[in-house]
């Protein structure tokens, strides 16, 4: 048997001739059609289904505890440890089954469009459309770059369609997610849901990119007509996709983003959007960026026709577009960008009781930047049914590796560096919590972004709230003066002042975990926790 030497040096064994390296889209595409179940939908997407999980599976995932790392590493619910010898177990399970598949796909590319701090990243695969999608996600080299690629810094082995063993010790599930830094190395079983690949890398970059004193950052980012760059921080559902796709300025990136001394860089080549009552006229740049070169995960179309119902949620909540970010016409390629004016620190808050939008204070800043408080949107994870208040440390806790304080440390020095404003945006409901109120309008909160980005709420008027001490302004421009004041808007504001009290305390006994690390300004910097009698209006 003829071995490909590219798979044998991963030790994987197969003819060269079931082996695909860096196919083209339209390969992909029959491959996926003839061999995968995938559908080309009307407009020309690769539609395919990633089976039982349709989303991630964060109580699965495993580090490897070495020497090398166990100090950096922060080791608890989100980062749990697991063996070498357990993960040899499962990287030698994924290979067995790579060995046997039909055909396996080799999709090599980069993290990081700062040459200085880019990292190579090589994707194995049994299935055409996991090898599309990695294809748009990660950054696309040119020929020349493949020819020359070389040794990877990073190895993806998905055999996702393969469970894993439960009975390996730390791994205790038939899903296993499993990285190790020291051998560049990570593993998928149980799960062939795309976003473990993309959410993988990301892990990666967050942790070695704090080593370089550079802040790795869940958010979006754009840029104006002037250069001016802004950030768009939040977990998913909150609209960090939706809210930095605008016409009226270049977009960055969607999702990940480093911040080093030469400004911000996308990590990734592509956008990953969620498209539940996706619509043209709410969101023309990521409905037009749906064509060929695609995908669309987990979505219903009509047998005949192929037209998608971005409506039907009969497969999940969580319907996903993966697509090069050039499918964007408003796209700055290289993604690269300067440093920060605006940072938009972005909530759905499910119980209805934030405003619109507040003025930070650097230490509500990285008060609310560490609590990263808002809800779980149904379907982002497995076994989540509908919005669920949550708080994920930077806006994402999930795939945090170093401590948060780490993080939130490096946004503050590079917020007073380079003389960055914060904002606290609430895409989430007004008038009453999930099930009474009623979500925020997109078009409110793109007027919100607009007068922030025009300057207009730099001399504005402000009042204080009296339980979170925000600063509300008292008018912007294109938005009803109304739901600018969340207790204004409640038809009981003796009921709004029970929620707000009760998400005031909410936020004090999730914050007691960073206690010890957190400065007196910053502590100083939360909610008054009070009885709900003693709450009372927003004063001037």
């Amino acid at each position: 048997m003829q071995t490909e030497p590219i798979l044998e040096r991963h030790g994987i064994q197969i003819e060269s001739r079931r082996m695909l390296r860096n196919p083209s889209p339209a390969v992909l595409y029959e491959q996926s059609v003839l061999q995968d179940d995938g559908a080309i939908t009307s407009v020309g997407a690769l539609a395919a289904l990633s089976g039982d999980k349709t989303g991630r599976s964060p109580k699965d995932k495993r580090i490897v505890k070495h020497a090398d790392s166990a100090g950096d590493i922060w080791w608890g619910k989100v980062n749990i440890p697991l063996e070498e010898r357990s993960f040899m177990a499962v990287r030698q399970r994924a290979i067995d089954f790579l060995e046997i598949s039909d055909r396996l796909y080799v999709v090599d590319g980069y993290a990081g469009w700062d040459p200085e701090h880019q990292i190579k990243v090589r994707v194995i695969c049994a299935r055409p459309y996991h090898a599309l999608f990695m294809r748009n996600m990660l950054i696309r080299p040119i020929h020349e770059e493949l020819v020359h690629f070389g040794k990877p810094d990073y190895v993806i082995y998905n055999a996702g369609h393969f469970p894993a063993s439960p009975y390996t010790p730390g791994v205790g599930s038939k899903t296993c997610v499993a990285l190790s830094f020291e051998r560049g190395e990570m593993v998928i079983l149980g799960s062939e849901y795309a976003g473990e690949m993309k959410k993988g890398v990301f892990t990666v970059m967050n942790y070695l990119m704090p080593k370089l004193g550079i802040l790795s950052m869940h958010c979006s980012a754009n840029e104006g007509a002037d250069g001016d760059v802004s950030l768009f921080f939040g977990l998913s559902g909150t609209g960090k996709t939706t809210l930095s796709s605008d016409t009226e300025r270049r977009l960055i990136g969607d999702d990940e983003h480093c911040w080093s001394d030469n400004g911000i860089f996308n990590i990734e080549g592509g956008c990953y959007a969620k498209c539940l009552n996706l619509s043209e006229e709410n969101e023309p740049l990521i409905y037009h960026a749906i064509r060929f070169g695609s995908v669309l995960e987990n979505v219903v179309y009509d047998p005949a026709l192929r037209v998608v119902d971005y409506s039907n949620a009969s497969i999940t909540q969580n319907t996903r577009a993966s697509y090069p970010i050039e499918f964007i016409p408003t796209a700055k390629i290289p993604c690269v960008g300067n440093h920060p004016n605006n940072i938009f620190l972005l909530t759905c808050d499910a119980f209805g009781v934030l405003p619109p939008v507040a003025r930070l204070t650097p230490e509500q800043t990285m008060y609310h930047f560490i609590s990263g408080y808002t809800a779980k949107v149904a379907g982002t994870e497995v076994g989540i049914q509908e919005p669920t208040a949550d708080f994920s440390a930077c806006f994402g806790a999930p795939f945090l590796v170093w401590h948060p304080m780490k993080y939130a440390g490096l946004l503050a020095e590079k917020m007073r560096q380079h003389k960055a404003r914060a904002w606290l945006i609430n895409t989430g409901w007004t008038g009453g919590g999930y099930g009474v109120g009623k979500r925020i309008h997109l078009q409110h909160t793109r007027a919100i972004l607009h007068a922030i980005h025009g300057g207009k709420l730099n001399n504005t008027k402000y009042e204080t709230d009296p339980i979170f001490g925000l600063q509300i302004p008292k008018s912007v421009p294109g938005v009803p003066a109304e739901i600018l004041s969340p207790r204004q808007t409640w038809g009981d504001p003796a009921e709004y002042d029970r929620s707000a009290a009760d998400l005031a305390l909410r936020f004090r006994q999730n914050f007691s975990t960073y206690e010890d690390l957190a400065t007196p300004e910053v502590l100083a910097a939360g909610p008054a926790v009070s009885s709900p009698a003693s709450s009372g209006s927003i004063q001037g």
